[in-house]
């Protein structure tokens, strides 16, 4: 497990950023964290890092937005809506987890109850007092010295 601390949204992008750089066809990204932790800015900079630069939002209302990369489909999946593991089957979830043409990211990763693959990078994210506090598990890829870790 790797934390960071995070003081601003460009830092917490940033994090995801260096984060997409470690990323491969496949990969699932399980985001963790209360309404208004950051999770979307998170996404926002894994997006970034796989070289996509439309604006990227969350996908609460789509439930699943995809968006086209440098080499690599990025597709966001928002939870958020859904309140059993039964309605995320309905969205067909299985079809983004298994995507080798994609990195799949998941906001609100909690929803997928046991339907979560055991290989996800699990980020967690806590915001309090101004700061956010970054845990990311899951990943021997991640170059923890390349930014600030605790």
């Amino acid at each position: 497990m790797s934390v960071f601390h995070s003081d601003n949204d460009a830092e917490t992008q940033g994090l995801g950023q260096r984060l997409a750089a470690t990323l491969r066809g496949g990969d699932v990204v399980a985001l963790y964290g209360d309404l208004g932790a950051g999770k979307t800015v998170f996404a926002r900079g894994l997006a970034r890092g796989l070289g996509i630069d439309e604006p990227v939002t969350s996908p609460t209302f789509a439930l699943v937005q995809e968006y086209r990369g440098e080499s690599l489909r990025f597709c966001h999946i928002d939870l958020y809506r859904l309140d059993s593991p039964e309605n995320v089957i309905g969205i067909g979830i299985d079809e983004y987890l298994d995507d080798a043409g994609a990195v799949t990211v998941i906001e609100w990763a909690e929803r997928l109850g046991n339907l979560g693959p055991a290989n996800a990078i699990q980020v967690h994210i806590t915001a309090t007092a101004g700061t956010r506090r970054i845990e990311i598990t899951g990943t021997a890829d991640f170059d923890v010295s390349a930014g600030a870790g605790d």
